[in-house]
């Protein structure tokens, strides 16, 4: 006998609504916070800051509820307190610097902040469906190469401390390659769907490792290539690191071949090792890397040192908001935003922040893993593994695990570029993640509507 069942799954938005509140509530304490220590007095600009992110979490919330109601609950939550926190930050630095808060970085970067938000709402709206994206994998590619040399057009690029990857536009500045990532990871996705298939076949097998066949190794090349390119002619290790390390992440999870692995870094570091040997900034970036602290390095640049004699004043516990000295290092908004974080919050502080990172890509491959179609699954974890590993060579930049990059902290840094791309990368992982958690249609009905009406799942026991 077959019966049939309804299940209608959790949606999850009041749970949402409940941690975003919590969000905004300890980002207001840290306001406070930071207003106490600095002028022992209630932050002039604690209701400005603190309301404008409220209006735009809530307005996000609203807007799931209307088009993306299966939506994964945790992903906004984390996303806010991450940009307000940084917001946070950002005002300590401004009070420090003594700068005016009508014309502060903490201001413009609330601007920014709604501004980014605002294009993730358009996101949202107008991909109705993720799969849609697949059709436009190779406009991706196009556009995605097009925006990293971009900064290379004579008049249009600028060079900003020996890295030329801006672009200026009148009396403003923006980082193409921010957008590059999310549009590469499109195509990439699209790519790797269509020729798994061929790239997953066996060749031969060395070292215990199965390798590709001579004729699939094209693909990787091209990647290798253009990240090396980007290193050369744009003087941007981060970039290059970020490009290819996604392209053979998501070439791994489209063939789960380990060979991939071991042919991507073997190309990255052979082409990291004659850059060294050939240009004189990828010399001066390891230098600063492994004798930090020695004159020839100081006479370079002491950002590096600066920054790791602020985490060390900090210890395990931190100064405390408003009481250290991150005003010290140069660029502490932006690259260095993490030692700032560092020397008030301490290293149990910044753990505490890095666990925030590590449930944003938690959520994003939980998403890979639990929509139907392939495209998406590639895409998602594609989007998640970018954020991941710009959070790596962002990190391991400052505390010199490896050399320092010119990236920035996802949500947390300052700067128009990077907030604008990653909040449209969380549109798109929370439109995947609506399609992953929607019920399968019954039989005979349509696809989801596109007020984002539950529909139930068909279950049969026999």
């Amino acid at each position: 006998m077959t019966t049939i069942s309804s299940y209608r799954p959790r949606k999850g938005r009041n749970v949402e609504l409940v941690l975003l509140l919590l969000a905004v509530a300890i980002v207001l304490l840290a306001y406070l916070n930071v207003g106490l220590a600095v002028n022992d007095a209630f932050p002039p600009g604690l209701l400005t800051h603190g309301l404008g992110l409220l209006v735009i979490a809530l307005a996000f919330h609203l807007l799931l509820r209307w088009r993306a109601s299966y939506a994964d609950p945790l992903l906004l939550p984390i996303v806010t307190l991450l940009n307000g926190l940084g917001l946070v930050m950002i005002y300590r630095l401004d009070l420090a610097h003594g700068r005016d808060l009508a014309q502060g970085l903490a201001l413009k970067q609330l601007t920014w902040s709604a501004l980014a938000v605002a294009i993730a709402a358009v996101v949202l709206v107008v991909l109705r469906d993720h799969r849609q994206l697949r059709r436009y994998t190779y406009t991706a590619a196009a556009v995605g190469f097009a925006l990293l040399v971009l900064p290379l057009v004579p008049g249009l690029g600028r060079t900003v401390y020996g890295s030329r990857i801006w672009i200026g536009l009148g009396p403003f500045s923006f980082q193409p390659g921010e957008v590059a990532k999310i549009v590469l990871a499109v195509f990439f996705a699209g790519y790797l769907v269509q020729t798994r298939d061929a790239l997953s076949l066996a060749g031969r097998k060395v070292l215990g490792l199965t390798l590709p066949r001579a004729r699939d190794l094209g693909p990787i090349l091209v990647a290798w290539l253009a990240s090396v390119g980007v290193l050369v002619f744009e003087k941007d290790l981060g970039s290059s690191l970020l490009f290819f390390g996604l392209f053979v992440a998501m070439l791994y999870v489209a063939t789960e071949r380990k060979s991939w692995i071991a042919i991507g870094l073997l190309l990255f570091c052979g082409g990291a090792y004659v850059a060294y040997l050939l240009f004189g900034h990828v010399q001066q970036r390891v230098l600063l890397w492994l004798h930090t602290f020695s004159p020839e390095a100081l006479h370079v640049s002491d950002q590096l040192a600066r920054g790791l004699m602020g985490m060390a004043n900090g210890g395990l516990l931190g100064t405390g908001l408003g009481r250290g000295r991150p005003d010290l290092t140069y660029f502490a908004e932006s690259d260095f935003i993490v030692p700032s974080f560092g020397e008030e919050i301490g290293l149990f502080g910044l753990f505490a922040l890095f666990m925030l990172y590590v449930l944003l890509v938690e959520r994003g491959m939980r998403t890979a893993l639990g929509v139907r179609d392939g495209f998406g699954k590639l895409l998602a974890a594609g989007l998640s593994f970018s954020v991941a590993l710009q959070c790596f060579v962002v990190v391991g930049g400052v505390t010199r695990v490896i050399p320092l990059t010119g990236l920035t902290m996802p949500f947390l840094s300052y700067g128009g570029s990077s907030l604008l791309a990653n909040w449209s990368l969380v549109a798109l992982l929370l439109r995947i993640s609506d399609h992953a958690r929607r019920p399968v249609p019954e039989p005979g009905e349509a696809g989801p509507t596109s007020t984002g009406e539950a529909r139930t799942e068909v279950v049969r026991m026999r």
